[in-house]
């Protein structure tokens, strides 16, 4: 191991470089940079342009989406209040029908309890027309009964006959004069 320290090394020859497999040639430095250049070139020319157009319309796009997508946001919360505006626009109308109703149910059952009252005053009347006329049928059939009655009394009592109608009219006439004249017996209490 010694030995191989104390062992010169080999000097650089001037085809060889330092840099070993790295090593570059100024011929090949010139030419490789000379076609990096042309590559660029192409590529700045051609391809960048190309990248910067769909970079660009890839932004626009994600831009007009995010419009589109506040403009669509912003027309749905408009669509929003007007369905809730119509919401309660349709709950006041149905409040209000149903007040309506109420109020016309109130007013049929109003009109049906007057119609039942003068229902019930026309009966009634009727029924106190029909009972007047009773009683004066009854009235007047007592009339004749107690005129016969009358008649037959008076006849005994008198010890005549009281045939003729005109004079028997007139006793019976009499008769009730004096009867409807008297007053009524008073109850008196013992």
């Amino acid at each position: 191991m010694i030995l191989a320290a104390a062992a010169p090394t080999p000097a650089p020859t001037p085809t060889t470089s330092s840099l070993g497999p790295l090593a570059v040639s100024l011929p090949e430095l010139i030419i490789g940079t000379i076609a990096f250049l042309i590559v660029f070139a192409v590529l700045y020319r051609v391809l960048f342009p190309r990248i910067q157009q769909t970079l660009k319309e890839r932004t626009e796009a994600i831009e007009g989406g995010l419009e589109k997508a506040t403009e669509t946001q912003k027309e749905a919360e408009e669509t929003l209040e007007q369905y809730r505006a119509q919401l309660a626009e349709a709950r006041h109308e149905a409040s209000r029908l149903r007040q309506d109703a109420q109020e016309q149910g109130a007013q049929i059952l109003a009109d049906l309890r007057a119609q039942g009252e003068a229902e019930r005053q026309r009966l009634v009347a009727a029924a106190q027309d029909q009972i007047e006329a009773d009683r004066a049928q009854a009235i007047q059939a007592l009339r004749a009964e107690i005129g016969t009655l009358a008649v037959e009394l008076a006849s005994r009592v008198v010890g005549e006959s009281l045939d003729e109608e005109a004079r028997q009219g007139r006793v019976v006439d009499r008769f009730l004069a004096e009867l409807e004249a008297e007053p009524a017996p008073s109850k008196a209490t013992p």
